[in-house]
């Protein structure tokens, strides 16, 4: 992309890799061998959704939802509903797994909503955590790696469609410019 530099790596391949064993030590203990429900939300959360489930030794099920509460950069105030759940998760543990939870909007509304289906446990899961940009009252159940306020690529996060495929998290920068 013109006047997008991404060289500054925030998160190396190797600090993900070691927070998502981390991560998933965590949950494996506190669900032992009950199954989990897992879902991924689309789309940043793709590629770390699929590296902790391979560490998660319960049985698993996963599932994906697609939800906006955005119209460009604005928030619409209204949770939007892309890709509902395969699966009916009454009665079942469901972990939602986030990329990342900046202001929280979203999640917040997801959560409530996901609630209103009677899961036998909701919790939460995030890669990466933004509590500086918080805007509403929640927390990650599992949250990886805290960062600060930059805007940031790869591991699955991207800038208009592109960088998803970086090992590394790396901070956006402009450079240049018309």
């Amino acid at each position: 992309m013109d006047n997008v530099d991404v060289s500054e790596i925030l998160v190396s391949e190797k600090e993900i890799k070691a927070m998502v064993e981390h991560t998933a030590s965590l949950i494996n203990k506190d669900f032992g061998d009950e199954e989990l429900i897992v879902v991924g939300i689309l789309t940043g959360s793709y590629v770390f959704t699929a590296d902790l489930v391979r560490h998660l030794t319960m049985p698993v099920i996963v599932d994906f939802m697609q939800v906006s509460s955005y119209q460009g950069q604005t928030s619409t105030g209204v949770l939007t509903i892309k890709k509902d759940l395969s699966f009916d998760i009454t009665g079942k543990n469901v972990l939602i797994v986030e990329d990342i939870i900046d202001t929280g909007y979203t999640l917040k509304c997801l959560k409530e909503m996901l609630l209103k289906r009677n899961p036998k446990s909701l919790k939460i899961c995030t890669a990466f955590d933004k509590p500086t940009r918080r805007t509403n009252t929640i927390e990650a159940d599992y949250a990886g790696i805290v960062i600060p306020d930059k805007f940031i690529v790869g591991y699955g996060l991207d800038y208009d469609g592109e960088y998803r495929n970086l090992k590394d998290v790396c901070v956006v920068s402009m450079v240049g410019g018309n």
